[in-house]
């Protein structure tokens, strides 16, 4: 088999399929680049017998970025120029902050609630919760994506009356 050949072929199909994995424009070239010196490197095991060309390429592609999640340590930190421009009362901020969260949660159910109380306060990880509860792992999830979502419309109508701010 030529390179030259299977790049040209799935090349782009690959960078897409890596796009739409990956955030960075960069980070997705690269991947793609590491992609293709695998399969260039890796060429001569490949086995037509046990799965087809394109999908011995996409499964190195997918190991590739889950490689890239794992290694990769994505932490961001506010530009000292820009966070020494604001001036926050920290405290009123922080109480202002804590009240809205507060009235969001009131208005779950109580089995959301739960929920969220069980894995933002205590810190428990959603099988954690599942141990506790007595809930399968599916309803710990539900509960927890249902009781998000209702916060974020709660916050989100709250903005729109104006009546929650964040800096």
């Amino acid at each position: 088999m030529d390179i030259e050949t299977i790049y040209r072929d799935y090349h782009d199909k690959v960078l897409n399929f890596i796009r739409n994995k990956v955030n960075s424009p960069d980070d997705a070239e690269d991947i793609c680049s590491d992609v293709f010196i695998k399969v260039q490197n890796y060429i001569g095991g490949y086995n037509s017998e046990k799965a087809s060309l394109s999908t011995w390429i996409f499964t190195i592609a997918r190991n590739t970025v889950i490689d890239f999640y794992r290694t990769s340590k994505t932490t961001e930190e506010i530009p000292e120029e820009l966070s020494s421009d604001f001036q926050v009362d920290s405290e009123l901020l922080n109480r202002e902050t804590l009240s809205e969260i507060a009235e969001a949660i009131n208005k779950l159910s109580d089995e959301e609630r739960t929920v969220i109380v069980l894995h933002y306060y205590e810190g428990l990880k959603l099988r954690e919760i599942e141990a506790r509860t007595g809930l399968s792992y599916g309803q710990v999830k539900i509960r927890h994506n249902s009781a998000l979502k209702a916060m974020k419309e709660f916050f989100s109508k709250k903005a729109a009356k104006g009546g929650f701010s964040i800096v």
